[in-house]
């Protein structure tokens, strides 16, 4: 009970209260999110690349969204942009519930992904501003545990659901989105966020903050391997559900199970791994990252049973934890104090792999088969290393910092 008792004092309670919420969201929308590329495919007479571009153009929209909502975060704080992000978020998945029309479902998804673009990057920046630097490591690592907690759940839930109704999983992550968003309103309010803004807020314009990104040749290395990066993460959420569905029986229903094992294992390994890599540069973690995610790939790209499937899931996740904490940690040390929103905002470029992902995937799957898809993002993952590495070089250079990689002190 003493250890439960000073973990929860060595972080901020605005840290705890967006990290339990976080779960509830996750959960909220991986119950919905990860079938709508089944229920297009086989409610609607569009063709699969159509579908994953449909998809995809959330991921486009919040590529613009979310630096946006981080310059106009650190202009007038996180509470205003993450609490109204939610708002309009619950009236989205009402949306989703109520109309099948192909091009409203377009908007609809466009505006999902407008949303996640003003609240996470916000919410990971405001996380940041109430935690020391040498605690934002593991910080960022609850956050991606309690994403995952959530999304062990959901999938399930939402299988479960939708054999009901198609709507319901929707409606259902609607309430929860409101209920998280008023409860969330209040725990800010409680614990002095408006205080902590107005130590925190920096007058940062648009032009500037998008030119000293622009500039910034490190950060402009991060986003293009993030770019590749997110064209074979995507495939997770989208392509990967119908290739599972016409590769083997009861396809709907194994790839909820490889939703949850994901889950699972990250819940299960995140502190193991992330303990191990905090011993190591965020280079390190990421390229062995990669090297884990092409080897999932390669797993699906042949697996023919279920317990294929599931193994190469396994080895996928592992590369996901490495590589999304080691990511933000990047960001964070080499983002200007006054300007942590903005930064976080402009990684959200990298979400055109997002957008690229899906419409590729689908494009893929339909001319040649799901074997080629995995093959080709595996080649993807291996080769952002590349571009992650040639970041961490460019920005040691500009800052005349030592070129060491085996150190925990280089970025």
């Amino acid at each position: 009970m003493r250890k439960i008792k000073d973990m929860i004092q060595e972080f901020h309670p605005i840290v705890w209260s967006l990290v339990v919420g976080t779960v509830f969201v996750r959960a909220a929308s991986s119950m919905s999110m990860p079938f709508l590329f089944l229920y297009l495919s086989n409610n609607t007479d569009l063709d699969l690349a159509t579908i994953g571009m449909m998809i995809g153009a959330g991921a486009l929209a919040g590529t613009i969204g979310g630096f946006i909502a981080g310059t106009l975060s650190d202009r007038i704080g996180r509470r205003r942009v993450m609490i109204g992000a939610l708002y309009v978020w619950t009236l989205v998945f009402i949306g989703f519930a109520v109309t099948k029309n192909p091009l409203l479902l377009l908007l609809f998804n466009m505006a999902g992904g407008l949303c996640r673009s003003f609240y996470e990057p916000v919410s990971q920046a405001l996380m940041a501003d109430v935690t020391p630097q040498e605690k934002r490591y593991r910080v960022f690592g609850l956050r991606y545990t309690a994403i995952n907690v959530g999304v062990a759940v959901g999938p399930i839930a939402g299988a479960v659901l939708a054999k009901s109704s198609v709507a319901l999983p929707f409606l259902c992550t609607a309430v929860i989105y409101l209920i998280y968003v008023i409860s969330l309103q209040g725990l800010l309010n409680r614990f002095g966020i408006k205080t902590i803004e107005g130590q925190k807020k920096e007058h940062v314009t648009f032009g500037h903050a998008f030119r000293v990104v622009v500039h910034d040749k490190a950060f402009r290395f991060y986003m293009i391997a993030g770019v590749l990066g997110a064209i074979g993460y995507s495939q997770m959420s989208t392509t990967l559900a119908k290739y599972v569905e016409l590769s083997i029986p009861n396809g709907v229903e194994l790839f909820a199970i490889l939703m949850s094992v994901n889950a699972i294992v990250v819940v299960l390994l995140q502190m193991p791994l992330t303990t191990w890599a905090e011993k190591r540069t965020p280079l390190t973690a990421i390229v062995v990252g990669n090297i884990m995610y092409a080897l999932g790939d390669l797993g699906f790209a042949f697996a023919a049973t279920g317990w294929i499937f599931i193994i190469a899931m396994i080895l996928f996740t592992f590369g996901e934890i490495l590589t999304f904490t080691s990511g933000d940690v990047l960001i964070d040390r080499m983002a200007p104090e006054a300007m942590r929103g903005s930064y976080y905002g402009a990684k959200s470029f990298s979400n055109l792999g997002q957008f690229i992902g899906p419409w590729l995937g689908g494009l893929l799957l339909a001319t040649y088969d799901g074997t080629v898809l995995f093959l080709v993002v595996a080649a993807f993952s291996l080769v952002s290393s590349v571009f992650h590495w040639a970041g961490q070089r460019a920005y040691l250079l500009s800052t005349g910092k030592s070129i060491n990689y085996t150190r925990t002190e280089s970025l």
